[in-house]
């Protein structure tokens, strides 16, 4: 069993942080679940360009608002709490904060090893 405290993360290798955002990985692929679970922070402000080409990841917003826009076909959702989105098509995306800080719990498959570093184009690399 894997009982993990968001204090016991803050501060750690599993604590990072980039432009706007900060993640904290709650589960990594190192702990054997078959997924990875990060508590996530979009700062106010920020507006984050992504495309995870190597990753399926969905996002459960649990405070704050925001938008994500699918750059494929400028499809703009609203995100505010208990609203889920899924880039179960390695969507191109542009997500942001709107009025304060937004938190998401968010998954991935394959799960993130932790080194992770977006890229230019806002994906990660495929796991080793």
């Amino acid at each position: 069993m894997i009982v993990t405290a968001l204090t016991d993360i803050l501060g750690t290798d599993r604590d990072v942080s980039g432009p706007g955002w900060s993640s904290r990985r709650l589960l990594l692929a190192s702990d054997d679940m078959g997924f990875s679970m990060t508590d996530t922070l979009i700062k106010k402000g920020a507006v984050l360009e992504l495309e995870y080409k190597h990753h399926m990841e969905a996002c459960y917003c649990i405070a704050g608002k925001g938008e994500i826009e699918c750059l494929n076909d400028g499809t703009i959702h609203q995100l505010e709490p208990f609203v889920l989105y899924a880039l179960d098509k390695n969507d191109r995306h542009r997500v942001q904060a709107i009025g304060s800080d937004m938190r998401l719990v968010c998954v991935f498959n394959p799960p993130l090893t932790g080194q992770e570093v977006h890229g230019p184009d806002g994906s990660y690399a495929p796991n080793k």
